[in-house]
């Protein structure tokens, strides 16, 4: 049976330990919840905590104040010892100190989907990103000139469907991973003053864009063809 553990740092119970909770936690203000927070900014019936495929996974139950893990607000992630998580005015620490040490001391797995970039890509991390999608992308090989761009709702492709808790979650990571890349690269951008339809990119900033690039491209590769990416 695998247990988890939970240290308030702020809030009304901050100091408290709730130490070895048996998956599955319900995590809100009401009794009857496994880890009950005496905060009344938390919903009754806030976030339950889950595992699927050995990934403990965090889902916000649709609270009244939304849920945030290491201070970006999730509907669903993964959760790792040493991530943050505020929840109302409490915020809490997951994993025993034992846990977070072995995850700073931890060697990235050599079965890591994302290598290590010493580019200039600013905030991009290589921290356990591996992603696995069971998908059959035979039929979406398409030349990249016939695939539509033209920055609507109506050209952006669906996402699968009827996927896991678990890869949800790593799919949001995933994305979230991309998009923090992205907002970095376009802090900096400058408008031209006499001309206003061209925009500048500083040198470093083009920089983690050519990189998140090359982590798109090595998720293409690695979806579509992961035999031949494990041979080379």
């Amino acid at each position: 049976m695998k247990l988890v553990t939970f240290q308030v740092l702020e809030g009304v119970d901050k100091g408290r330990v709730f130490k070895d909770l048996a998956i599955p936690v319900s995590i809100g203000r009401e009794e009857g919840n496994l880890m009950r927070l005496n905060d009344e900014r938390v919903s009754r019936f806030h976030a339950k905590v889950q595992i699927e495929d050995a990934d403990i996974i965090l889902t916000d139950l649709d609270s009244t104040n939304g849920t945030r893990v290491n201070g970006q607000p999730v509907q669903i992630r993964r959760l790792r010892p040493g991530d943050q998580i505020t929840i109302g005015r409490s915020m809490l620490l997951f994993g025993t100190l034992e846990e977070i040490a072995a995850r700073r001391t931890a060697k990235s797995p050599a079965s890591q989907v994302v290598e290590p970039s010493h580019t200039h890509a600013g905030d991009l991390s290589n921290d356990d990103l591996g992603f696995d999608l069971n998908l059959n992308m035979e039929d979406l090989a398409v030349d990249a000139d016939e695939i539509p761009w033209g920055g609507t709702d109506a050209d952006r492709p669906p996402l699968p469907l009827k996927m896991s808790a678990a890869q949800s979650a790593r799919l949001v990571e995933m994305l979230d991973f991309l998009h923090r890349g992205l907002t970095k690269s376009l802090e900096k951008i400058e408008s031209s003053e006499d001309r206003p339809m061209q925009v500048q990119i500083n040198f470093n900033e083009w920089q983690i864009l050519q990189t998140v690039q090359l982590f798109l491209a090595k998720y293409v590769r690695e979806v579509s063809d992961p035999e031949g990416t494990r041979e080379g």
